[in-house]
């Protein structure tokens, strides 16, 4: 028996399209100076500082697309493998996970995408994949900026729990509500809780803020801040952002961005580790797909998965599979399935030694002794005024 405090609170897997993408802006074009980056003379091209070795060519799908941003969830982390309800518990990547970065970060250095920042949560595997994803591109000298309102979506009392667990408990039903509606929350989590986040040292500055669950309104709600006064001035100043994140905190920027229809979203799923891109136009609206059709994998998005359409539906009827499917014992994260992905992983990046891993993605192995996450990026003024102020 599954104990919960309340059932009604308040509140081939083979990538094989790699499309060329653009942030369609002038080479020539003068940015604010970042410490990370280096002085920049205002006619200086932003690029005419980096190494010759690492600057790759744009190719303009459309020449008059003033944006270009791109979301990407992060790589598989131990809860992911065991099927568990994560929220804002810090699980570490598994091997797989980094495997699956560094693939994600292979994806987008074919796209020819030069990012000028990245935005992403206080949680570590959202970090990690970014520094992985950074690396494998050569773009590890762009900042990375963190905030909170950019986290998971918190679980409530569902967080520590099995998935297929609580679906033999509630019902398919219930928990695709409590998981994927608009404004349903799971149930609050008890002040007692194992992995209540008011335990965690990084939130201790702001109790007052920490949500006992949040339905993906209530994440909406605080994304959408940071995206108001954080994400779409960037944009407007011209520069091509990576967000990476979370699959409930991503559905609310995309839900947001697309204007899906609050009974459409329940519908929208994500796969972690695929980059999906979008042109925008000077209104921050997604513009169409050069192919002109929305995308196969979930019916009605008008962003482009750098994996292709077809991988991407794979990997979420498996993810389907996973969670609501009671008739299959196996493990789908870890069974002979999962094998098939990990040889194509290995393939495609070559195997790392184990201590390589642990080196790049900041000691991130599943073993549990991991190192905490050093970063070296610094803020402009004005960046980190409008964070704070989120």
């Amino acid at each position: 028996m599954i104990a919960l405090t309340s059932k009604s609170p308040q509140c081939a897997v083979a990538f094989t399209q790699r499309r060329t993408l653009s942030s369609h802006r002038p080479l020539s074009s003068s940015i604010p100076n970042h410490s990370s980056v280096g002085t920049i003379t205002p006619n200086q091209s932003k690029h005419e500082n980096q190494n010759p070795s690492n600057t790759r060519p744009f190719h303009s799908l459309n020449c008059n697309t003033p944006f270009t941003l791109c979301f990407l969830r992060h790589g598989q982390s131990t809860w992911n493998r065991d099927n568990r309800f994560i929220g804002w518990t810090d699980t570490p990547l598994t091997q797989d996970g980094v495997l699956e970065a560094r693939v994600a970060g292979q994806m987008l250095q074919k796209s020819s995408i030069l990012f000028d920042e990245v935005h992403t949560s206080l949680l570590r595997r959202s970090i990690r994949t970014t520094n992985l994803v950074l690396m494998e591109m050569g773009q590890e000298y762009i900042p990375v900026y963190k905030h909170w309102r950019l986290n998971e979506r918190n679980y409530g009392d569902l967080v520590g729990l099995n998935k297929k667990e609580v679906v033999k408990e509630f019902g398919v039903d219930q928990v695709k509500r409590w998981r994927r509606s608009y404004d349903e929350p799971p149930p609050a989590m008890r002040e007692e809780h194992t992995y209540h986040p008011a335990l965690d040292p990084r939130y201790r500055l702001m109790l007052s803020k920490i949500p006992k669950s949040e339905s993906l309104k209530c994440t909406m709600e605080r994304s959408s801040v940071y995206w108001e006064k954080v994400i779409a001035p960037a944009l407007r100043d011209q520069k091509t952002i990576l967000i990476v994140g979370h699959e409930n905190n991503l559905r609310s920027l995309i839900m947001r961005l697309e204007d899906i229809p609050a009974e459409d979203i329940i519908n929208l799923n994500l796969p972690r580790a695929v980059p999906l891109a979008y042109r925008l136009d000077e209104n921050l609206k997604p513009l169409d797909r050069p192919d002109g059709k929305l995308d196969e994998a979930t019916g009605f998005l008008r962003g482009e998965w750098l994996g292709g359409d077809a991988a991407v539906q794979e990997i979420l009827e498996r993810d389907h599979k996973q969670v609501y499917d009671t008739t299959i014992p196996e493990n789908l994260e870890t069974g002979s399935s999962r094998e098939k992905w990990r040889t194509w992983m290995e393939f495609a990046v070559g195997k790392p030694q184990p201590e390589a891993v642990a080196k790049s993605a900041g000691g991130c192995l599943e073993d549990g002794g991991m190192k905490a996450a050093t970063t070296t990026t610094t803020m402009t003024k004005d960046v980190k005024s409008k964070a704070e102020a989120a």
